[in-house]
């Protein structure tokens, strides 16, 4: 459903003006926008009923990008408010869910345990586009985690098992002489560490954004109370 929006809009003096004045320009501005001129419409890759389905459909269309498509900076923030950022991968975009892996004693799944609460963004420059999500964290340490787990390779696999993650090194010398040692202790077939798996974010929202040209972006916002609710759309000033 589309949310109400605050008023009716209305035009400054100014703007009027410009408009009589100057309709020519005014037209060519709106004419540039890619998704038709009816601006309450969400058209082209804005159209569709499911945010999940149009995030997979743009994480699809981002192959382009030459390094990880699905690269998120994750935002949490500390027991003082403090937020931290970094980036992680993506894993899987399920259908009321976008789902993550780390490791539990990391300093973000301190952080994403004590709040609950998390957001991040994904942005690929070739397409101009970005989505935007925040909500609710829940730990995933079940199946899908182990069978995530053994989905990496071997190298991957033994790391997680050698790195205390976040704390202080030494040297690399020494984390390549503990992962010499978990390969000796673990073999060919390591499993998923207790200290690693994934989360949820189970989003309250989700923005689509959009490059438009003279920077006037297209934005459209959705918004739910709950993972039970329905979805509320708007859209949003550049």
């Amino acid at each position: 459903m589309f949310c109400g929006l605050p008023g009716p809009a209305r035009l400054t003096m100014v703007e009027i003006r410009y408009v009589v004045h100057r309709p020519q320009v005014w037209l060519s501005i709106a004419a540039e926008s890619p998704y038709g001129s009816d601006m309450e419409k969400r058209t082209g890759i804005f159209a569709g009923d499911d945010p999940f389905v149009i995030a997979r459909s743009w994480l699809q269309a981002a192959d382009v990008e030459a390094n990880d498509p699905n690269a998120v900076a994750l935002a949490t923030v500390d027991g003082e408010g403090l937020p931290n950022v970094r980036m992680v991968l993506l894993k899987e975009i399920e259908e009321d869910a976008f789902v993550f892996y780390t490791n539990y004693q990391s300093k973000k799944a301190q952080e994403l345990d004590a709040s609950g609460k998390a957001a991040f963004v994904m942005h690929w420059k070739s397409l101009r586009r970005q989505i935007r999500v925040r909500g609710e964290i829940i730990r995933e340490d079940g199946p899908l985690a182990d069978a995530y787990f053994l989905s990496r390779s071997l190298k991957s696999r033994l790391g997680a098992w050698a790195s205390k993650q976040s704390t202080p090194l030494s040297s690399r010398a020494h984390l390549m002489a503990k992962v010499a040692k978990i390969t000796a202790q673990k073999g060919l077939n390591p499993a998923r560490p207790p200290f690693w798996g994934g989360y949820r974010l189970v989003p309250t929202e989700i923005e689509f954004w959009s490059d438009g040209a003279n920077r006037l972006h297209d934005r459209f916002l959705w918004q739910r109370n709950s993972s039970e609710s329905a979805w509320c759309i708007q859209r949003l000033n550049p």
